[in-house]
């Protein structure tokens, strides 16, 4: 349902448009009503309408200027202009700049009901066409690779859950689902700076031969042996690629024989990422022959890239894990294992577990405990820092030796210590100056001791964070309270020059300004401002005209207009009453 305001100096006119038109079934509802321009201008911040039906004429600020000023604030707000024939000239000029819709005075219910219901039908439009399926699906498809491409970078350099990586490659047309996961990364190595391309026609001629893999069926890696063609130009084109210092071209060949032989041994997915060919391996049969299939396909791609391309190759492959929240360390293993392609004596082929001791069950604080801890102490309830805790402690085992537990344990207490300096908290101020925490934790006898202490740091720090978060909501708020005081006789004073005085965003000061205040700022410097007039009104002699110039209204009018809505009474009226109260009490 969308939220309309309607703004005209016309108290009739206001009430009859209330009850003449059947908002609900236009699937309206009416959000606000003011009485100029002004008004509706401080009332579109509380309201937010997504329709505005608005006299021309109306005092302190015409419709006009209304329409433009909300644009200025929200572009998307549609506006209707109500107006006379003698200002239909004006209004039709305004209807390109900033109006959406004008209607002529007289007009009948039936009139607006006509025009509301065109603008609804071209807002659905609107949000039809943005939600148009063909449409999508067609830009989808179109960004379908580089979706892909942005989720197997996400798998190797970030730590998500198996639900959102399942649920991201199932919208890629990916399918990850298996028992384990490895990953091999292959480089080409290359003489050359690479610089120097192919000819248009010979690069023409090996990319279209292994385009026509997706399209027609035909081997990739055929279409490496036919670089090695008998013919003169088969010849040129695979002598060229062998010897060329067009590195990329390389890479692209090299990906198509890889990929092509990982799909036929049902491995997983073959992609190029930074420069390098990775091997994602899926292991969807489990048991104990998964390294046994990675490592067969893994030669076959080696021994293919060698044979039609002839160009030397090293892969290196990282330990086989669990889950796909652990690709990224398979991945950092598979990078850590290629850099042992210098050392003499190894193969083109290199595991990490064969140059490296690789203990079973490595403890390791990953990127997603730190996520999740980090959140539990900044804005996490005791409950859910629990059981961070205890996803965090479930990891050591009596497998684990007593230095790589230590180890593990000074990682947590090290990611405490970032958290709340990120928040602003100095560890001095919480545990005292001289405090020796990673040193009481050496000191501790035993495991349930250690955990203990971790808990006790976590707790205090989580509190502790939680408390100054409070303080500076406070805080803030005092400030902007003080500034609004102190400046409230300032016409231009706003939001926005609050928040620059702040240094702090409009949408997040105006969540904790009500949060605190109960009012909305609007409402609040409204009200300071009404304060101050009626201490000048009881205090001094000062016409209304002054007084409106001393509390931040540049229009005497626009001021009397406000305190009669605020205060119930015109400024007059007020002093009268002032006074008369005064005479009464002398008398008694």
């Amino acid at each position: 349902m969308y939220r309309v305001l309607l703004v005209d100096d016309e108290e009739d006119v206001r009430e009859g448009l209330v009850v003449e038109v059947d908002w609900e079934a236009l699937d309206l509802c009416i959000v606000g009503l003011a009485e100029n321009g002004r008004e509706a201008l401080e009332m579109a911040e509380r309201v937010e309408p997504d329709i505005v039906v608005t006299d021309i004429s109306m005092p302190f600020m015409d419709g006009l200027e209304l329409a433009k000023r909300l644009r200025e604030r929200n572009p998307l707000v549609k506006v209707v202009i109500l107006t006379g024939y003698d200002e239909f000239d004006y209004a039709r000029q305004a209807v390109s700049l900033s109006v959406d819709e004008y209607l002529l005075k007289p007009f009948s219910a039936a009139h607006l009901t006509e025009l509301l219901t065109r603008l609804r039908a071209q807002m659905a439009a609107e949000v039809a066409e943005r939600e148009d399926v063909q449409q999508l699906r067609d830009h989808y498809y179109t960004s379908l690779p580089l979706l892909q491409a942005d989720l197997m970078a996400t798998l190797l350099h970030r730590q998500k859950s198996p639900e959102y990586i399942h649920g991201k490659a199932k919208q890629c047309g990916l399918d990850l689902h298996g028992e384990r996961y490895g990953v091999s990364v292959l480089t080409l190595h290359m003489d050359g700076d690479g610089k120097r391309m192919l000819s248009r026609e010979q690069a023409e001629t090996v990319r279209g031969r292994s385009a026509e893999k997706g399209q027609q069926g035909v081997d990739s890696r055929r279409s490496g042996a036919d670089l090695e063609d008998t013919s003169e130009h088969g010849q040129e084109a695979g002598q060229s690629l062998r010897q060329s210092e067009d590195a990329e071209l390389k890479q692209f060949a090299a990906l198509n024989i890889a990929a092509e032989v990982w799909t036929e041994h049902g491995a997983g997915h073959a992609f190029m990422h930074q420069e390098a060919i990775v091997l994602l391996y899926v292991d969807r049969w489990g048991g104990e022959d998964g390294e046994k299939r990675q490592q067969q396909a893994l030669e076959n791609v080696m021994r293919s890239i060698h044979h039609y391309l002839r160009i030397p190759a090293t892969v290196g492959s990282g330990q086989i894990v669990d889950t796909l929240a652990d690709v990224k360390h398979a991945y950092e293993d598979a990078l850590l294992a290629l850099d042992y392609r210098l050392v003499p004596g190894t193969d083109s082929l290199i595991y990490i577990a064969d140059v490296e001791r690789q203990t079973a069950g490595k403890l390791r604080f990953d990127e997603l405990k730190q996520q999740t801890l980090t959140r539990c102490l900044k804005a996490g309830t005791q409950a859910e820092l629990e059981e961070a805790l205890g996803i965090i402690f479930r990891e050591i085992t009596v497998e684990h030796g007593r230095s790589d537990i230590q180890l593990y344990l000074i990682e947590v207490l090290t990611n405490v210590w970032k958290a709340a300096q990120a928040s602003g908290e100095a560890m001095e101020d919480i545990f005292g100056a001289g405090f020796q925490l990673y040193a009481d934790l050496f000191r501790l006898p035993g495991l349930s001791e250690a955990q203990g202490k971790v808990r006790e740091v976590c707790l205090l720090v989580q509190h502790r964070i939680a408390s100054g978060r409070q303080h500076v909501y406070k805080d803030i708020v005092e400030q902007a309270l003080s500034f609004t005081k102190e400046h409230y006789a300032d016409p231009d004073l706003s939001i926005q020059k609050v928040c620059g005085h702040l240094h702090i965003s409009s949408g997040y000061f105006c969540g904790i300004f009500k949060k605190e205040v109960q009012l909305t700022f609007l409402q609040y410097l409204m009200q300071i401002r009404m304060e101050a007039a009626k201490e000048l009104l009881r205090s001094t002699e000062m016409k209304s005209f002054e007084i409106a110039g001393k509390v931040g209204f540049a229009e005497p009018n626009y001021f009397s207009f406000c305190f009669k809505k605020h205060i119930g009474v015109s400024p007059k009226e007020y002093r009268k009453q002032v006074v008369l109260n005064a005479n009464e009490g002398s008398l008694r």
